[in-house]
């Protein structure tokens, strides 16, 4: 039979399964609200680096003359890729959009030769935009210059509200992370509040008493943190098989900066509210503990 001291002890022991448990859930909503954060902004990107400005030239233009336009356009700082378009690609190119062929009515190709290229995320504005297409409709081998203005317009209005919103939600749940993970510490703790006072009744410091349960905190913060960060990385791992574009937009440097800080946090806030939770009942009277 087991006497009523280890009976006590036993039962005077804080759950760590479900601290640790606590801890994980919270940190791994807020790990994949972070992820969304970081790809609504690059996938913001990407589809604003995929925008494409057609330049169509003139069709009496000899290759010499491409060649120096060609020069002339990718020596600019916005430019992100380029590449010569002729007719014949440009009649596929033509056709995939969903357009009908004209071979029925046409025996020839009306299309120009062009040069196609995709601007800087940084110029991809509407006012920058007009300015290059300003300049480009300026040079004597230059027939026209087309860009999806109303798309691009529409697409910095939505991504930059879309990246506020994602902020400030982002903003909240980390304050409602910290409250829940701070409650999850403290209910832990609740269970050992008899062990801190007895330990205090019998002479033990505060630091004597503390220094076990802090580092119980810090491995039990840790462990959650690294839990979260896999089932992260791993809810990552299969949207990317789902959607072949974020594979192409991974920060693997942002990635590891958001595993690190939801470990970081894991422990801080273990710490912090174990440290509380220690100080709240080393104050308190033994009666006030039932």
């Amino acid at each position: 039979m087991s006497s009523p001291n280890k009976a006590s002890i036993k039962r005077g022991k804080p759950s760590y399964f479900m601290s640790i448990l606590g801890v994980t859930l919270v940190l791994f909503v807020l790990g994949l609200v972070g992820w969304l954060v970081i790809n609504a902004n690059k996938l913001g990107n990407y589809f604003k680096e995929s925008v494409e400005v057609r330049t169509y030239l003139r069709g009496d233009l000899n290759p010499k003359d491409s060649v120096a336009l060609m020069e002339y356009i990718s020596a600019k700082p916005y430019v992100k890729t380029i590449k010569y378009v002729n007719k014949e690609e440009g009649k596929k190119i033509f056709i995939a959009d969903g357009n009908t062929s004209w071979d029925k009515i046409l025996d020839y190709n009306p299309l120009p030769n062009a040069i196609f290229f995709k601007v800087k995320n940084s110029y991809l504005q509407t006012d920058s935009l007009a300015t290059i297409k300003a300049d480009l409709k300026e040079q004597t081998y230059v027939s026209d210059v087309e860009y999806p203005e109303i798309l691009v317009g529409k697409m910095n209005y939505n991504i930059r509200v879309i990246s506020i919103w994602m902020i400030v939600f982002a903003i909240i749940l980390a304050v409602v992370v910290i409250i829940l993970i701070d409650n999850t510490i403290k209910l832990a703790m609740f269970s050992n509040r008899f062990l801190i006072k007895t330990m205090q009744m019998v002479g033990a410091t505060r630091s004597f008493i503390a220094r076990p349960m802090n580092i119980r905190a810090i491995i039990n913060g840790a462990i959650g943190g690294v839990i979260a960060s896999v089932a992260v990385y791993l809810l990552v791992i299969l949207a990317e098989s789902q959607i072949p574009d974020f594979k192409t937009i991974r920060d693997n440097g942002m990635l590891a900066m958001l595993f690190g800080i939801l470990i970081l946090l894991g422990i801080l806030i273990s710490l912090f509210s174990t440290n509380r939770s220690v100080t709240k009942y080393l104050k308190m009277k033994l009666d006030d503990l039932y």
